[in-house]
C-alpha cells in the first residue's frame, strides 16, 4: 500500500487535480466519482488495490480541486471530460487501462469504452447506475446539487452531509471524516458549502442527453462488471437486469443495505473490485 500523491495536469485547457497512488510501472486503473463528488472518495480501495495497479483518481471539472468551468454549462458536458480525461491518459502515456465509475463516472465510463477508447478500456466496472434514471431520481439529485447549502460551522454541514449521503451505507467514522474534509470549501464570508460549482447540475437539466447512453452501452466490448446498491433509487433491478441482458452482459453484484452508491471502502467490497480486476 502507498499514499496518495496530490498532482495538476493541464488537461484540455483546463487545470485538472489527480490523486495519484502506487508505482507507475503497474497496470493503471482510472477510478472516476460521481455528479457532486471527487475522486477522494476512493481512499479506502486506492491504497488496497495500489499494491497491483497505478491508481489515478481525478476530480471532474468544476469538483474538488480541479478548475471551475469558465462556460458553465457549455463546458460541463461529456465531451469536455471525455477530452480531459484523453490529456490525462496521453500525460501519463497510458496505453490499456481498467476503468471503475460510481454514478457519472460509470455513464462517462460507457460513453468512452464504447467511443473513443474503445480499444484501450479493458476492464470496466459501472457502479450503480445505468442508461435509464428514473425522473424522480434525476430530479431528487438535482435538487440537492444545484442548490448547495451554507452553513457557519464544520459540525453543521457534516451533519447535513451524513444525512445527504446516508444511503452511501455504514461506513467507518474516518471515511465520513475524510468525506467532510474533502468536500467543503470556505466561500468569501468564510462559512462552509460545498466543494463543487452548483453549474454542474447542468448535466441533470440542460445537458441530460449526456445520460441516455443505452446506444453506447450495447457498443461495450470490455469485460464489464454491474454493481448496484440494493436499495438503490438510481439504478432500478428493471434497468440492471435488461443491462444483464444487452451490450457487454455484465455479471451484477447486489450490495446489501446500501442505497445509491457503494462506496468501495470496506474490504468485501475491495476486494470484488480485485477480483474482477485480475480476470
Amino acid at each position: 500500500m502507498t499514499l496518495p500523491r496530490s498532482t495538476y495536469i493541464d488537461a484540455a485547457g483546463f487545470e485538472m487535480h489527480v490523486t495519484e497512488w502506487g508505482d507507475r510501472a503497474n497496470p493503471v486503473l482510472v477510478m472516476w466519482h460521481g455528479l457532486a463528488r471527487t475522486g477522494r472518495d476512493f481512499d479506502e480501495a486506492a491504497r488496497a488495490l495500489s499494491d497491483d495497479f497505478f491508481v489515478l483518481c481525478p476530480d471532474t471539472l468544476g469538483r474538488g480541486l480541479s478548475a471551475w468551468a469558465r462556460r458553465g454549462a457549455a463546458d460541463y458536458t461529456f465531451a469536455t471530460y471525455g477530452a480531459m480525461t484523453s490529456a490525462m491518459l496521453k500525460h501519463y502515456d497510458v496505453g490499456q487501462f481498467g476503468w471503475v465509475g460510481t454514478s457519472m463516472g460509470g455513464l462517462l465510463g460507457i460513453t468512452l469504452a464504447a467511443g473513443p477508447l474503445s480499444d484501450r478500456i479493458t476492464h470496466l466496472v459501472i457502479n450503480d447506475v445505468g442508461p435509464d434514471i428514473p425522473y424522480d431520481s434525476a430530479r431528487r439529485i438535482a435538487e440537492y446539487v444545484g442548490n448547495p447549502p451554507v452553513f457557519d460551522t464544520i459540525a453543521d454541514y457534516e451533519f447535513w452531509l451524513r444525512r445527504t449521503y446516508a444511503p452511501f451505507g455504514e461506513n467507518s467514522e474516518s471515511f465520513w471524516r475524510r468525506m467532510v474534509d474533502t468536500s467543503m470549501r470556505r466561500t468569501d464570508k468564510g462559512q462552509v458549502t460545498v466543494h463543487y460549482d452548483p453549474a454542474i447540475v447542468s448535466t441533470m437539466v440542460e445537458n441530460k442527453a449526456d445520460l441516455d447512453v443505452w446506444n453506447a452501452y450495447d457498443a461495450v466490448t470490455a469485460h464489464t462488471l454491474l454493481i448496484r446498491g440494493a436499495q438503490s433509487d438510481v439504478l432500478p433491478p428493471t434497468v440492471a437486469s435488461a443491462m444483464r441482458m444487452r451490450g457487454p452482459c455484465p455479471e451484477l453484484v447486489t450490495i446489501p443495505d446500501c442505497g445509491h452508491a457503494p462506496t468501495f471502502s470496506d474490504e468485501k467490497q475491495i476486494d470484488l473490485l480485485r477480483t474482477f480486476l485480475r480476470e
